[in-house]
């Protein structure tokens, strides 16, 4: 399985995403502000990882402090707002943060040593949960899918976005181990390719079929392919079922909905936010105009062109056959609130 994040020798490690499918480079983030440059420029993505990701920054942060003892609490709290600002949509990423947060309060009076390591064990053990989650929602999403399936998905949600399987690449792992997929469509998923450049090759490098398209040829491979399912990950599921995915998701639910092909949601149930009513209230990221106007070196648009650019979409939870979680699939989600 591909490994996206490690600390390894008094190190942390990460899989440079922006580098492939060109090369696998792995780089080292020796402080909380590079964990953070990592995770705002998409070095490191995916909610899952995301989280898991902070987590470790934070662990740094305390290693790293060098001031006096009654000042760590401020430093502390300073890279956690450092870190919280990296990616609002993902809830991961706060889940992550309170758990290490209440670990850091426990631990509170030791020396920074011993902080340090507690953290540090909450990282690792966040990072060892997701994998396990991820084996556990796969094994329960394989199961809604017919054998001889042909899937479509968007963005990257697999092994590359997680500390394991992945959540909708995972449901198609599980599925194609059991001989039970014809083909996997993968949008490309503009502006940044993540369909293209990591999903295809991820799923490549496991010998799984696949097959590329662009993100406005969805409808067309609906009306011409037997589509069986869509299947999506989530950076944030509000308590209704209303869902925050890769821009181009909600599209995808609305096409799934015309041509009756069920639309499902898989993700950690740490990304649904019972705090978060209904997708309103989900903040959506806006980045970069330039990711639209430039590819690279290449310009794509006047340089002075006026740009919308949120990362993200919500999808109503009428559009939502499923979620999947570690715990089970959940039906007619916006029904109910779960307790």
């Amino acid at each position: 399985m591909l490994k996206t994040i490690a600390y390894e020798n008094q190190q942390l490690y990460i899989l440079n995403q922006n580098r492939l499918p060109e090369e696998q480079v792995w780089e080292r983030c020796d402080s909380v502000e590079a964990v953070a440059a990592a995770i705002r420029t998409l070095r490191l993505r995916g909610a899952p990882l995301i989280g898991v990701s902070a987590a470790y920054g934070m662990a740094l942060a305390v290693r790293d402090y060098t001031g006096a003892a009654e000042g760590l609490a401020g430093h502390y709290a300073a890279a956690e707002r450092l870190m919280a600002a990296t990616r609002p949509t993902a809830v991961n990423l706060f889940y992550a943060l309170a758990r290490m947060r209440t670990v850091f309060e426990t631990a509170a009076g030791e020396p920074p040593e011993v902080i340090f390591a507690a953290l540090l064990t909450e990282a690792r053990r966040l990072q060892q949960e997701d994998a396990e989650c991820n084996f556990r929602l796969s094994e329960h999403g394989q199961a809604l899918l017919p054998d001889h399936a042909n899937v479509l998905t968007i963005c990257n949600a697999g092994a590359l976005a997680t500390c394991g399987c992945g959540t909708a690449l995972g449901v198609i792992r599980s599925a194609h181990q059991r001989g039970k997929i014809e083909m996997v469509y993968a949008c490309e998923t503009r502006p940044l390719l993540q369909g293209a450049r990591l999903t295809v090759w991820e799923l490549m490098q496991d010998g799984i079929p696949v097959t590329l398209i662009t993100d406005s040829m969805a409808a067309t491979v609906m009306n011409r392919q037997r589509i069986d399912a869509v299947i999506i990950g989530a950076d944030r599921i509000a308590a209704n079922g209303d869902t925050a995915n890769k821009i181009g998701s909600y599209g995808l639910a609305i096409l799934a909905h015309s041509f009756g092909i069920p639309f499902y949601v898989a993700a950690p149930a740490s990304t649904i936010d019972e705090n978060t009513a209904t997708g309103q209230d989900i903040p959506i990221e806006e980045r970069d105009p330039d990711e639209l106007r430039r590819l690279g070196e290449r310009v794509l648009a006047p340089p002075e062109a006026r740009v919308f650019n949120p990362a993200f979409d919500v999808t109503p939870h009428e559009l939502i056959s499923a979620i999947i979680t570690e715990d089970g699939v959940f039906w007619d989600f916006g029904r109910k609130v779960r307790s």
